[in-house]
């Protein structure tokens, strides 16, 4: 009989491979196209098969991965030309997201979203464009769990999943990146300050100056 820890563990398991993956998918460490071999990716995350197929079946929802019959699991391709479909979603439930952290003053997360905007301002220097954009998705996801409402992070996340991916696709041809990620600190900011308007309006710009940004260089 499977006891109650193997479960737990089991599940826990799972979501550690789910997020590994996802995040390696996301970055392109797994290339758009790739196939994806559940025995050794569940040897090198040191997790199980089942653990693994779980963490697959979410990347699946997530649109990160797609399955075929008697052909396996892949990474799914980069479709560069549903940029503006995102953006258009995302344009709305980003500033929703903002609006509703603003309302809350950070909640939570507040003394991480002090510290993240400290962070920020420290990016100066790097050059690194990677890590540029992993603070970029650390940025978004603290935001939409400051605005408590699973739904909406839940919506969120795969959206910038996929935006981020269209972002790494054209990274190499990308001007400087810093003034993107700059306009997190004052965006952080208004939602410190409580200002919901405000901090809506530079969210939805946000997404507009990206989805600018990346159609220079298509």
């Amino acid at each position: 009989m499977t006891t109650t820890a193997e479960i737990a563990d089991s599940e826990s398991m799972a979501e550690r491979s789910y997020r590994i993956l996802r995040d390696r998918l996301i970055m392109l460490d797994i290339a758009p196209g790739d196939p994806i071999n559940e025995a050794t990716l569940a040897a090198d995350l040191g997790t199980g098969r089942t653990p693994m197929r779980e963490a697959l079946k979410r990347l699946e929802i997530d649109h990160l991965v797609v399955s075929y019959p008697r052909r396996g699991t892949f990474a799914t391709g980069v479709d560069i030309t549903e940029l503006a479909s995102i953006s258009d979603v995302r344009f709305s439930l980003e500033s929703l997201a903002a609006r509703r952290a603003a309302e809350e003053h950070g909640g939570a997360y507040r003394a991480e979203l002090e510290a993240t905007r400290e962070a920020i301002v420290g990016l100066e220097t790097l050059h690194d464009h990677r890590q540029l954009i992993e603070f970029d998705l650390k940025v978004h996801r603290l935001i939409y769990r400051a605005a408590n409402n699973h739904h909406l992070e839940e919506a969120l996340v795969r959206l910038d999943n996929l935006a981020t991916r269209i972002w790494c696709m054209v990274l190499n041809r990308l001007p400087d990146i810093h003034q993107h990620i700059d306009e997190h600190v004052t965006l952080i900011d208004l939602i410190l300050a409580g200002d919901s308007d405000a901090a809506a309006a530079l969210a939805g710009e946000h997404i507009l100056h990206f989805e600018k940004t990346v159609r220079s260089v298509l």
